[in-house]
């Protein structure tokens, strides 16, 4: 890795709290990150997880009961978790658009105004006052109402009336998070308008995954690049401005994090490579295959050692313990395999579980 790689990369370690965190619950972590991946919502606990030292899962998940963080589709099409009080201001920003690329998948489906009408309707029946359901509950809902949910119809209704800020997931019910509906678990959110939002996404996203530039932001956040160009603009002030190359870099002017650090296990989907358009700092890109086979958009979990990632895990998990196999890009040394156990050790805590064996 080239010098100026290497700072990206431990810089993106820092800002990202992972070499460094001052976070004492999971919404700080959710807060200073401002959304986090988390289709796969094992591996969104653990992001959390890495960025607050000493959290267990279960902390992570009373935060989403109590109210604190939730999760939701505001960037990307796919689920996210946020801080409660930021999902209506950051869909004020990005579901028009992303509503917009769906409605040819809607019509492909069948689905038509008056099946959304009526599947709000049933959706506001079902959770009001204060309910909270399972997907299932509310395909029963929607199914009773005369909309049929099978062959992804459900799914889209979903997704749908989460873009209209209508539902959102947030507390645990039964070891699974249920709906509920917006206007009843959050409210209004914090009310910003359009120029206070970009620059506040812009300022936020450079801070917490600086050093980026304008066309990772633009990416992760599914702004146009007009909007994201014109949010950084407003923002540059409280940030720094690096140039490498035909690069631009932002990122806040206390993000730098030069020391070595150690090796890390993280999640698939975790921010650390799914926040940048470009990953190459982090991982290089003959290995890029290794971590998303077939280019599917699956990210699986990743060794990461100085913010290099050199190899990928699993886990698998029998009668109070936890065992990790090991796929490494290049044959490691003691000080990896000592890494990987101490990293090992600290998921298994995370988990309340045992760290039996790893291969």
């Amino acid at each position: 890795m080239k010098a100026a790689d290497r700072a990206v990369v431990r810089e993106r370690l820092s800002s990202q709290w992972i070499s460094r965190s001052p976070a004492t619950s999971a919404r700080d972590v959710v807060q200073w990150m401002t959304a986090m991946q988390g289709q796969d919502l094992a591996s969104v606990l653990w992001s959390i997880g890495v960025r607050w030292p000493g959290s267990i899962a279960a902390d992570i998940e009373r935060a989403f009961s109590d109210g604190a963080i939730v999760r939701s589709w505001p960037m990307r099409g796919t689920l996210h978790v946020v801080v409660a009080q930021d999902l209506p201001w950051m869909l004020g920003l990005t579901s028009a658009r992303m509503l917009q690329r769906s409605a040819a998948r809607g019509r492909a489906l069948g689905i038509t105004d008056r099946h959304l009408g009526a599947a709000r309707d049933a959706a506001s029946g079902t959770l009001g006052g204060g309910l909270e359901l399972g997907r299932e509950d509310l395909y029963r809902a929607f199914e009773s109402a005369g909309i049929d949910t099978t062959g992804q119809r459900g799914y889209h209704l979903l997704w749908n009336l989460a873009q209209n800020a209508v539902i959102c997931l947030g507390p645990w019910v039964n070891g699974r998070q249920a709906f509920v509906l917006v206007d009843e678990w959050i409210g209004t959110g914090r009310a910003l308008d359009r120029d206070e939002a970009l620059a506040e996404f812009a300022l936020r996203y450079f801070s917490s995954h600086g050093p980026a530039t304008i066309r990772d932001f633009a990416w992760w956040s599914s702004l146009t690049l007009a909007d994201a160009r014109a949010g950084t603009a407003i923002a540059a002030g409280d940030l720094e401005r690096r140039t490498d190359g035909d690069d631009e870099y932002f990122l806040a002017p206390d993000s730098a994090g030069l020391r070595r650090d150690r090796v890390r296990l993280l999640p698939g989907f975790d921010e650390f490579l799914l926040g940048y358009q470009r990953r190459s700092p982090q991982l290089a890109p003959h290995h890029a295959e290794r971590v998303v086979p077939g280019g599917n958009g699956v990210f699986l979990s990743t060794i990461v050692d100085d913010g290099n990632v050199v190899g990928t895990w699993t886990r698998t998990t029998s009668a109070g313990r936890v065992s990790l196999a090991t796929q490494r890009f290049s044959p490691g040394s003691s000080r990896l395999d000592d890494g990987i156990t101490r990293a090992g050790g600290e998921f298994a805590r995370f988990l309340g579980l045992t760290l039996a064996r790893r291969a």
